[in-house]
């Protein structure tokens, strides 16, 4: 093979493993999909390094190492699944690497995020859900509802506009608080707990508490410890936005 289509194999490797962590895919996930591509192509004894905010890659010792940094990460199963559909699409022989290579930009660059006001319907209707799991009242839908998309809605917009990590579930959850607490004072509502314990629901970091483990679970000691530290961050800042709604008021 070719100086050239190394460095083919190379972009297709580490594109794919971009997009697979910008979308909150496992880190073993990550280095597997990159080995295999390249493995596909000849490349046996290639080395991957991925921490949730760089890729390290080598085909061999004689070749050099690149390196791609990780600014954004959010969670999109769908790219996850499109990348994956495409690395086996490479290994089975039915993609030429031109073509898994301009697919692979194709969705790098593709938007595929639901609509932000669906986003914030779902995450209403959810927090109500939550709210009859957790043996909540009929009188406190509505509140749920309405505090839950409302805490979504400044999270995800929060997140848009600022890289400050914790400050958007921070402020999310105490916008919850204090909708929960409105409801409370006028008497439109019976149990504040539970309705922000079921608003806050959408806004907790569950894909990233699981990816934690399952990371740790495959060795991935690293990304399992971080990745498990910014979940337990994370936590902390809704816990505190709660908290300081409720010593407020």
């Amino acid at each position: 093979m070719s100086q050239y289509d190394e460095q083919k194999v190379i972009d297709i490797a580490m594109l794919a493993g971009k997009i697979l962590l910008e979308s909150g895919a496992e880190t073993y996930r990550v280095e597997d999909t990159m080995t295999r591509i390249a493995n596909y192509y000849g490349l046996d004894h290639t080395h991957s390094f991925v921490t949730p905010t760089a890729i390290i890659f080598s085909l061999n010792d004689k070749s050099s190492t690149r390196l791609l940094r990780i600014n954004e990460r959010t969670t999109d199963l769908e790219k996850i699944s499109e990348t994956n559909a495409i690395s086996r699409g490479i290994t089975s022989g039915q993609l030429s690497i031109d073509t898994a290579k301009d697919a692979l930009k194709d969705l790098d660059k593709a938007n595929l995020q639901y609509k932000m006001w669906l986003k914030v319907l779902a995450s209403g209707i959810v927090s109500a859900l939550f709210l009859f799991m957790f043996k909540g009242e009929w009188l406190d839908a509505v509140p749920a509802i309405i505090a839950g998309s409302i805490g979504y809605y400044i999270t995800e917009s929060i997140h848009l506009f600022t890289r400050i990590k914790f400050f958007a579930e921070f402020a999310g959850s105490l916008l919850i608080a204090l909708v929960a607490i409105l409801f409370i004072s006028l008497g439109l509502s019976y149990s504040i707990d539970k309705i922000i314990i079921a608003s806050v629901m959408p806004i907790v970091p569950g894909v990233l508490i699981t990816n934690a483990i399952r990371d740790l679970m495959a060795g991935q000691l690293i990304a399992g410890i971080s990745k498990g530290i910014e979940a337990s961050l994370t936590a902390f800042a809704i816990g505190a936005g709660v908290a300081i709604a409720l010593m407020m008021f």
